[in-house]
């Protein structure tokens, strides 16, 4: 138990701790300071209370024994306390009241505390998730708003310049301000000067006047009194003086005899300043002129020396050639007589015209043949032409022919829209035959309309889906055709305001002259080919006629003149690749690719792997390391659908590549 001391207040130590000492006189509420010294002492030589040990000693094995690694250590680490305090509450009695009430408000307090900070967990979630919603919308709009924060610092630097160029100006200004106003000074002071100058020189010209006269009224008061004597003298001394004049104005005219005035000399010396640049002008004209006289002489001689070469090559052609045919002599055999065949030749070379002779006697003879021999089952016959035996023939006209083949078209269209999916036109057409005709006259439709396409080679659809069908031309090449002609007939039609299905000839050429990569003699032939529908009373092309095809098939001036150009630019492309691979006989996709990009600059990536794909007949996704002859390669990309992307570098020749 402990002890109290003589005034009431607790002892340092328990009554049996040897050396206790109590205080004296002590004074309830004086300092600890004034109490420290004297107490210092006894405090070292005093022992710590047996109690005290044992309350210490079990206070640190219940610590020891806890984990504080546990969540919630703290509350662990405060129970071995309580439990503390609770046996020294225990141990004295009189005081256990008043530390229960103590130790109570503590524990109340501490629930309480607990049970607010419960109760705020929430809000703390709340808080962390509203923080970081706030911190994702900042970062939005300061996302948000970057561009125009860029924008406007540009803006700001852009004006920040201006303002520096504007400073520049105006201090320049300044500058030429400040020097004016020193030039107009010192005008003004130099004329000033001469003002008063003037001044005093017409103020003393009028003094010696004014002397001259006043001496000339003297003089002819003092003649009469005046010696003789006297005006000798003065005679003599005046010619003295003369003489010396004399001798001194023909010494200044000798110095001074070949001196011009300043004014003059100022005067010539500007004509002459302005002589010698117009001189300079003019002999940089002549020079320019004479660079240029020698350039039209070089290519005078050039010119000269290709009309003689075309002379005598005219020559030589004159000398080998036959004479020409008389082309009108089969208007007699040719069904229809003169006036078909004038139809039929009309604007034909005689190439052409032996074509369309071809082709009229092979479609006569066609509808004399009943049947066809059949070509068997092999492997290397058509799928559409496997069959064993004859064949009936259907003797169709070309008008069927032409929209049978355009049906067939139309349902090979339809079905890959839908499908999503390219279909082989061979299989296709001997399906659609199957389909409308039966399997036993499939084949006899299909004979009559191959052998319909193969002579009939003047009708653009029935050869072109020859063409496709036996696979010398890509069916790329046909759609792109058709894509480029409804492009151009929806653009004048989006040109035609008033949708009268006219333009004037102002406007189609406007349009005409929006084809790009066009050079301007393929528009002027576009622009002529159109002028077959031109009205020539109120200058208007109807444009819309312009697309119209015959009941053959047979299409306008026009769409046909936007075909030929095509396939001409195709050539000419290709052209121009194949003089930039130059010597090789072989070429991969690497060197295919350059060459390429070096004769078309804008071209695409995924126009270029078209392209190489076309070339070597790949997928995009396989190796491109293969070798193929570059003819070969040539004439499968003149089989697909290859258009220049962008401009020209340069105007490549022509000449070495020909399309079959």
């Amino acid at each position: 138990s402990f002890q109290l001391s003589a005034r009431g207040h607790w002892s340092t130590w328990p009554a049996f701790a040897s050396g206790q000492s109590v205080l004296r006189n002590h004074k309830p509420c004086c300092a600890p300071e004034e109490r420290q010294s004297g107490n210092k002492q006894t405090l070292l030589t005093t022992p710590k209370p047996r109690y005290l040990e044992q309350l210490e000693s079990y206070l640190r094995k219940e610590l020891q024994s806890l984990d504080l690694t546990k969540k919630n250590s703290q509350e662990l680490k405060l129970q071995p306390y309580r439990e503390i305090f609770e046996f020294f509450i225990d141990n004295f009695k009189t005081y256990k009241p008043l530390l229960s009430a103590i130790k109570n408000e503590y524990e109340v307090t501490l629930a309480h505390q607990k049970k607010t900070i419960r109760a705020l967990e929430p809000l703390k979630a709340m808080v962390t998730t509203v923080s970081e919603e706030c911190t994702r919308q900042i970062l939005a709009l300061q996302e948000k708003e970057k561009d125009e924060i860029n924008t406007l610092k540009q803006e700001k630097q852009h004006l920040l310049k201006f303002i520096d160029n504007m400073k520049e100006e105006k201090n320049s200004l300044q500058t030429q301000v400040e020097h004016l106003q020193t030039s107009v000074a010192e005008e003004y002071a130099r004329y000033l000067n001469e003002y008063g100058a003037r001044k005093v020189l017409l103020a003393k010209l009028n003094d010696m006047h004014n002397e001259r006269l006043e001496m000339t009224r003297h003089q002819v008061q003092d003649v009469k009194g005046e010696d003789v004597v006297k005006l000798t003298l003065a005679l003599k001394i005046a010619r003295q003086d003369l003489t010396k004049a004399q001798v001194k104005l023909n010494t200044t005219i000798a110095d001074y005899g070949d001196v011009v005035p300043r004014r003059d000399f100022e005067s010539l010396e500007k004509k002459y300043s302005d002589l010698l640049q117009e001189m300079k002008t003019l002999q940089k004209d002549f020079d320019q002129l004479h660079k240029e006289y020698e350039a039209l002489l070089e290519i005078h001689r050039e010119t000269a020396e290709e009309r003689d070469n075309f002379c005598a090559e005219l020559q030589r052609v004159q000398h080998n050639c036959t004479p020409r045919p008389n082309w009108a002599k089969c208007s007699e055999v040719i069904p229809g007589g003169a006036d078909r065949w004038g139809c039929l030749a009309e604007g034909k070379t005689s190439n052409q015209l032996v074509g369309v002779l071809l082709e009229e006697i092979g479609t006569g003879a066609l509808r004399e043949i009943n049947v066809f021999p059949g070509w068997g089952k092999g492997d290397q016959v058509p799928v559409y032409l496997r069959h064993e035996g004859e064949v009936k023939n259907k003797k169709l006209t070309k008008k069927d022919v032409v929209n049978i083949l355009k049906d067939v078209w139309r349902e090979k269209i339809a079905l890959e829209q839908q499908t999503g999916k390219r279909s082989s036109l061979p299989e296709f057409f001997l399906s659609y035959l199957q389909k409308k005709y039966g399997d036993a006259a499939a084949m006899e439709w299909s004979y009559t309309l191959y052998e319909n396409m193969r002579l009939c080679r003047s009708n653009h659809v029935l050869s072109s889906f020859y063409d496709i069908l036996t696979g010398k031309v890509g069916e790329e090449q046909y759609h792109g055709q058709n894509q480029l002609i409804s492009s151009l007939q929806k653009e004048l039609a989006a040109r035609d305001s008033s949708n009268s299905g006219s333009l004037t000839s102002k406007q189609f050429r406007q349009e005409a002259d929006s084809f790009p990569l066009k050079r301007k003699e393929s528009i002027q032939e576009l622009v002529d080919a159109s002028r077959c529908k031109l009205d020539s009373t109120e200058d208007l092309i109807d444009y819309i006629s312009l697309f119209k095809e015959d009941e053959e098939g047979n299409a306008e001036p026009f769409v046909a003149k936007l075909r030929t150009q095509y396939v001409r630019e195709k050539q000419e492309y290709l052209s121009q690749l194949k003089n930039k691979l130059g010597d090789l006989t072989e070429v991969n996709a690497d060197d295919l690719k350059t060459a390429f990009c070096t004769i078309d600059p804008d071209i695409d990536d995924q126009t270029l792997d078209t392209y190489i794909g076309l070339a070597y007949q790949v997928q995009r996704e396989q190796p491109d390391q293969e070798v193929v002859p570059v003819e070969t390669a040539l004439e499968r990309l003149l089989a697909g659908d290859v258009r220049r992307v962008g401009p020209s570098p340069r105007e490549g020749s022509t000449a070495g590549f020909e399309g079959e």
